[in-house]
């Protein structure tokens, strides 16, 4: 899938991503492949994956796009 960072919560590591469907997708910095969380930015373009967790749908295997 494709989306942006919607939200970011630095102190915590963690986040959230619009995927365009209207609900947004948790993601935690440990799901960032090839990047660091500390570098992100709101409105940055992502590819993830999406997989399921005990408190819902999770982002995984999350890259920044260009």
């Amino acid at each position: 899938m494709e989306g942006s960072i919607k939200k970011l919560v630095s102190d915590r590591g963690f986040g959230f991503i619009d995927n365009g469907s209207g609900k947004n997708v948790f993601f935690h910095g440990s799901s960032l492949i090839d990047g660091s969380f500390g570098l992100l930015k709101v409105g940055q373009r992502v590819t993830f994956d999406v997989e399921d967790s005990a408190r819902g749908p999770r982002a995984a295997n999350v890259r920044v796009v260009g």
